[in-house]
């Protein structure tokens, strides 16, 4: 498939819907952010190796997670196991521009959104960060994870997206989501939204039929 048919599939599949997410796979290519081995499989709509068993994940499911967090402009997003970069770029094609101009005048202007992605393997930490300068002009860092889960010096957070499986709900997430905000996690073999009601209050809803690589904290499965 060529970029275009690629774009066009998801949205006829039903999985790609809001404009501002169409745009950002328009403007972000997916080869940018692929090995160069496997550049004529960039517009393929399934998973491709990135080096340390670990996979650029498939179209259909990136733009489903994250079609999930309703992204606005404003926001700040952690995106967390990051790999490639390719979320944290179409993250931040979304969250990146100035949020509207408060109605009151009383009221605050938000600040320019900006992505904040996270990614244990130092290996992928470079090569994300390498793909990333391909957009210099993105609101987007990738640092190299540490101890915790995350990235708590700059929780919280308007939305959380995580690319691999854990196998329940991280404690440490929901800590560094704002009231109000959404977590997106693969669990299993499932796809949870995860809405933050209060700090002692979630809602959950599973979307199954999912296969994600593991969620990895110092070189230990999650």
């Amino acid at each position: 498939m060529t970029k275009e048919e690629l774009i066009n599939h998801l949205i006829l599949s039903g999985v790609l819907k809001t404009p501002q997410l169409i745009s950002a796979f328009k403007k972000i290519d997916r080869a940018d952010f692929v090995r160069e081995s496997l550049q004529s499989e960039a517009y393929e709509d399934f998973p491709l190796p990135i080096g340390e068993n670990q996979t650029i994940s498939q179209p259909t499911t990136v733009a489903f997670m994250l079609e999930l967090l309703k992204l606005e402009p404003g926001e700040k997003i952690l995106d967390v196991g990051s790999g490639s970069g390719w979320t944290t770029a179409l993250l931040a094609s979304c969250v990146g521009i100035e949020a509207p101009k408060p109605k009151v005048k009383s009221q605050k202007s938000k600040e320019k959104g900006r992505v904040i992605g996270v990614e244990i393997i130092p290996e992928l930490v470079e090569f994300g960060q390498k793909n990333l300068k391909k957009y210099p002009a993105l609101p987007a860092k990738i640092h190299q994870a540490g101890a915790e889960l995350g990235w708590p010096s700059e929780a919280p957070y308007d939305k959380i997206l995580v690319s691999a499986a854990a196998d329940k709900v991280p404690k440490e997430l929901i800590k560094q989501l704002k009231v109000g905000g959404t977590l997106v996690i693969p669990i299993l073999n499932s796809i949870w939204k995860i809405d933050k009601i209060s700090d002692r209050e979630i809602a959950q809803k599973e979307f199954p039929g999912f296969v994600f690589v593991p969620l990895k904290i110092k070189n230990s499965e999650l």
